[in-house]
């Protein structure tokens, strides 16, 4: 039977926390998307870093920032809700404090900066889960996770806009925008913080071989890996193929992300609503299957051409967006759904292990399948998600195998 989910505005923002903590949410995006489309442009054009300095200081910090998520996984097995937010919050507070330090031509400064905000960045999303877990159940809580994606999403896109109209001003602009997204990820913690939200850790039970861990869940986070790449299709591999083997206008790969972004942003709340008649793991496989097939249509764009390969690449990018919307919907669902009370935290810190792994090494991956033709890169796309989604489809629950144990054992004796 189908489940009734309140969608009214007042009930999701309840459900994910309440009024200030919605805010914090705005208010920590909008700072996230002033500065990190342009942190790679603050590098070189205010430090005076070379590009390749500069890129591989942000890559090792997003890498180093993985590192701190075990810790962030025990502290919220521990209870702590808002406070961890807040922490993620503040830890890019001091990496923007430390961009605006940094003197032209010193990289380790930029580079420990990078691994402020790596950390922020990474610790944010598992907190936030926990945080919505711990506030709403079940479907709601689907709703609420995908209401939080949806706003974080606008709050993103607004402040790359402003980010881009300020550019004019050069490096004075890029200063500027640091330092009001250094404020802004300051006044979010503090909204963050003062919603006092803290879970009574559960007790461990220790019966039927449950020995308290959280669940492995190998297949999922093997395949959420590959599942993340779609992340970064809009931004790295669409303006990879448009502008340099279909010789686009960049304006179409602009085009392009900003679409992706009005969609997520309208129909990730409905489109998770819908797909609440079907189990999340279904709806996560379906995921998986909808990439796929988008892949298959991005390689068919790229044979035709200049003439109908740029709008047909274009049409088929929608197909990856409901994909994307399907897989955001459904993934950290999923995981909060299988995971126990007490172990919330460390499950969702294994899971953004394998997102922060996938989306480190998503670029290089695409960018290296590239030269090699569509055929490399949408075809590996194709047969990897279709592998996962396929591992998804067919791993069994924690909870269903010790079910199995149990059953087994009562017919064995």
């Amino acid at each position: 039977m189908a489940t009734t989910i309140k969608t009214q505005p007042r009930a999701l923002v309840r459900a994910s926390g309440g009024a200030r903590y919605a805010v914090a949410l705005v208010v920590d995006a909008l700072g996230t998307g002033l500065l990190r489309p342009f942190l790679l442009l603050y590098g070189v054009m205010v430090l005076r870093l070379s590009a390749p300095t500069t890129g591989i200081a942000m890559t090792v910090g997003v890498v180093a920032g993985l590192m701190c998520m075990p810790a962030v996984g025990r502290w919220l097995d521990q209870g702590a809700r808002s406070t961890v937010v807040a922490a993620s919050m503040l830890v890019r507070v001091l990496g923007v404090a430390l961009l605006l330090a940094t003197p032209a031509g010193h990289v380790w400064p930029f580079a420990t900066a990078a691994l402020f905000l790596g950390i922020g960045n990474q610790a944010w999303p598992a907190a936030h889960a926990a945080l919505v877990a711990t506030v709403s159940h079940g479907r709601e809580r689907d709703a609420a996770l995908a209401a939080g994606r949806a706003l974080r999403n606008a709050g993103l896109g607004v402040g790359a806009l402003l980010a881009t109209a300020c550019l004019a001003g050069g490096t004075t602009a890029l200063r500027a925008l640091a330092a009001v997204t250094g404020l802004a990820y300051l006044a979010a913690a503090a909204l963050a913080w003062s919603v006092h939200l803290h879970a009574h850790p559960a007790a461990a039970p220790a019966k039927d071989g449950d020995d308290g861990r959280a669940p492995r869940m190998r297949a999922l986070l093997a395949a959420n890996v590959v599942y993340v790449f779609c992340l970064n299709v809009p931004e790295i591999a669409l303006p990879l193929v448009l502008v340099t083997q279909l010789h686009a206008s960049p304006v179409w790969s602009a085009a392009v992300f900003v679409a992706n972004t009005v969609l997520v942003v309208t129909l990730q709340v409905p489109v998770t609503v819908l797909m609440s008649r079907f189990s999340r793991r279904t709806v996560l496989a379906l995921a998986g299957v909808v990439l796929a097939a988008s892949y298959l249509g991005f390689l068919a764009a790229t044979s035709l051409g200049h003439g109908w390969g740029i709008p047909a690449v274009g049409a088929v990018s929608v197909v990856c967006t409901l994909g994307e919307i399907l897989y955001a919907g459904s993934a950290t669902a999923l995981v909060t759904a299988l995971a126990p009370a007490h172990a919330l935290g460390r499950a969702l810190a294994r899971f953004q292990l394998s997102t922060g792994f996938g989306l480190a090494v998503s670029p290089a991956a695409i960018t290296a399948l590239a030269p090699h033709g569509p055929t490399a890169l949408w075809g590996t796309l194709t047969a990897t998600t279709l592998l996962s989604a396929a591992a998804i489809s067919t791993e069994q629950d924690q909870g269903a195998r010790l079910r199995d144990r149990r059953r087994h054992t009562r017919t064995g004796s």
